[in-house]
């Protein structure tokens, strides 16, 4: 299989969760299709919001992607530490299990890699005031993440704005939502509670989410201005 037997046994004992490319080398070596790699993708799957999997997919070739969040910054903009700090939050409140969290911040890193594709997509993000104020993992941590925010701002094709307390009621979301563009023009949109998640093709609901994006866009502060407050955070974080 090319894996230790170390890196077997802890799969087989559950100290370890399986990878696809683990599962696709079990396969072959015991001759059973795809049927490892089968259960391992919904294991994957096990802790994931309905229509979460397929946008993830659908993610992975777009050529731009639009985010808005609020409250917590959007998994593709996260740092390691800020992921995990999040991720194993729900774990000590018994919201998920450990596997459970190992096989999310996998599919995290996964997601994150993607957009080092030639060409990368184009990716604009908008977040609420509320992502910079709550602190996540400490203020090492924390730091660290806004740094990693302004990096992002300085790509060339990325795009960052804050939407700051003061828009009140002109904020167009109230939850968070992504827009995909497909290389074919076609757009998918997700969104999510703390419960459920909505994949939508229908262009006939796509596109008020779409209006709506670009409304918030000309209400939200410019990049350069979103870089300056989230420079003075920084700067707040002690």
């Amino acid at each position: 299989m090319g894996w230790s037997g170390t890196h077997i046994s802890a799969v087989e004992t559950g100290r370890r969760p399986p990878t696809l490319a683990f599962a696709a080398s079990a396969d072959r070596a015991l001759g059973t299709g795809d049927a490892l790699q089968s259960e391992c993708r919904a294991l994957r799957e096990v802790s994931l919001l309905e229509g979460f999997p397929e946008f993830v997919r659908q993610e992975g070739r777009a050529a731009e992607i639009r985010l808005f969040e609020l409250g917590i910054l959007p998994g593709l903009l996260q740092t390691p530490d800020y992921a995990s700090a999040i991720t194993y939050g729900a774990v000590q409140r018994g919201a998920i299990t450990e596997h459970q969290a190992q096989e999310r911040l996998s599919l995290l890193r996964d997601r994150q890699a993607s957009l080092e594709r030639t060409p990368p997509p184009m990716v604009y993000a908008v977040l609420d005031e509320s992502c910079l104020w709550r602190i996540v993992g400490g203020p090492k941590v924390m730091q660290v993440q806004l740094d990693r925010l302004i990096t992002f701002a300085e790509q060339p094709s990325t795009v960052l704005q804050i939407a700051p307390f003061n828009l009140g009621e002109r904020r167009s979301f109230d939850l968070p939502v992504t827009l995909v563009t497909l290389a074919d023009g076609s757009y998918v949109a997700y969104s999510e509670s703390a419960q459920q998640g909505r994949l939508e093709r229908n262009m006939r609901f796509v596109q008020p989410i779409l209006t709506a994006y670009h409304q918030l866009q000309a209400e939200a502060l410019s990049q350069a201005a979103s870089v300056a407050m989230i420079r003075q955070h920084r700067k707040a974080i002690s």
